[in-house]
């Protein structure tokens, strides 16, 4: 298979991607597709269909992924390609799909153009990837990492108080232990970048080096409620202007650190939240992300800072660190397969980094991983409008496809 050069059908996944979005469609062209939902069950089924008609074996596990492989000459370990196919709330068409649609293609290419893949192919489906239905996100591969415990993570209710497990059970895609994933060759997972740096680059590639280590903290002020109009400035302890200092101050530190330093500070709650009383409490949320661990570890540092800094004045300041996750690095070998695919296709890339999380970054401590990113329009994701261009999606499927012709020869 050495120096065979095959290209993807672009118009048939262009056609394939829609006929996906079907399932769960928007009137204004997104797509609802909560996981373990109807509409799930639907999309399941239809990718299973795919898959038969090219001869692959279904196998399903007992948190409800997927996997379709292809068989090889070799009876070893497969190569696995992938993502999810549950969306959020009227969210698009790519996130999540293009990487399992993306599996099929390679695929289909394969079959049409009777190639044998001398290692097995595997598509696989992760479930619950985006925790939009049942929380956390990147469910069923926490539960494969061992970062999750699948007791705790089945008992997960949605807002109508149904369970994961209860859900799973209900649309017929509880299978076996057995069938988890329990070694492979690689996992490629091609994606959306969900940002805009691509686009604003003009590169049609990302050779996805790593995910991004990130903090969130709480933080809580407490002041004293009193009346609006009745009490003079210089003996209030009001909860929201000591909470907008420290956001401010928080916020000229931060800035300073590191030029791809992210940060957020997206949820605020002021109580009692009555125009004409003074807030007695406040709650606010903080989270950074950067690939540095010693950056990670100076914005925990700031945090203490600006703690020590505000404590012992007229309101108490209190904080505490809800979670964090280290940066997980991806396989330098398949991260140069890819950047070689890419080369040899003709196609502009560059390295980058992932600020969102994936199920490859669960992955990865079980299996050799990289991820591929195409560009996503003005870096919509999550939302009705996220798009990305049809050539961009054919070229990420061509360099997915070409490293797994390179990663057969080897």
């Amino acid at each position: 298979m050495e120096g065979q050069k095959l290209l993807i059908d672009g118009q048939r996944l262009r056609e394939t991607l829609e006929r996906f979005a079907d399932f769960g469609r928007t009137s204004n062209n997104g797509v609802t597709r909560l996981s373990l939902s109807e509409e799930d069950r639907q999309v399941r089924d239809y990718f299973c269909e795919c898959c038969k008609e090219l001869g692959m074996e279904i196998t399903i596990d007992d948190l409800g992924n997927i996997y379709a492989t292809l068989p090889g000459i070799e009876d070893k370990a497969p190569i696995l390609m992938g993502s999810h196919l549950d969306s959020v709330k009227k969210g698009g068409r790519f996130d999540g799909v293009l990487g399992v649609v993306a599996g099929l293609e390679v695929v289909r290419t394969l079959v049409e153009n009777k190639v044998v893949p001398r290692l097995p192919l595997t598509i696989v489906n992760f479930t619950n990837e985006e925790g939009a239905r049942f929380e956390p996100s990147m469910m069923s591969s926490g539960i494969l990492s061992g970062k999750f415990d699948k007791e705790e993570m089945f008992k997960k209710t949605d807002a109508s108080g149904i369970t994961f497990g209860e859900a799973l059970r209900a649309i017929g895609y509880e299978g076996k232990q057995k069938a988890r994933l329990n070694d492979a060759r690689a996992f490629l997972e091609l994606h959306i970048e969900q940002g805009p740096i691509l686009e604003q680059e003009s590169l049609s590639i990302g050779v996805v080096e790593c995910v991004v280590g990130m903090v969130c903290y709480e933080w809580e002020v407490l002041g004293e409620s009193d009346h609006a109009g009745t009490t003079p400035m210089p003996l209030r302890k009001d909860a929201l202007f000591t909470a907008v200092d420290m956001m401010m101050e928080l916020r000229n530190k931060l800035t300073k650190l590191d030029k791809e330093l992210v940060y957020t500070m997206g949820r605020v709650n002021a109580e009692p939240n009555i125009h004409t009383v003074i807030p007695d409490r406040v709650v606010f949320s903080l989270e950074a992300r950067h690939k540095d661990p010693k950056v990670i570890q100076e914005v925990e540092n700031i945090i203490a800072s600006v703690q020590e800094s505000f404590s012992g004045k007229e309101c108490e300041v209190k904080n505490r660190k809800l979670w964090g996750r280290d940066t997980v690095m991806f396989d330098e070998a398949l991260c140069g397969a890819l950047e070689k695919s890419a080369e040899s296709l003709g196609y502009s890339y560059k390295r980058m980094v992932s600020g969102a999380g994936h199920d490859a970054q669960f992955i990865a401590s079980m299996v050799p991983t990289a991820m591929v990113f195409v560009p996503s329009i003005n870096g919509k994701s999550h939302s009705e409008v996220e798009c990305t261009e049809w050539e961009d999606c054919e070229k990420g499927v061509n360099v997915l496809l070409e490293t797994v012709m390179e990663l057969q020869s080897k």
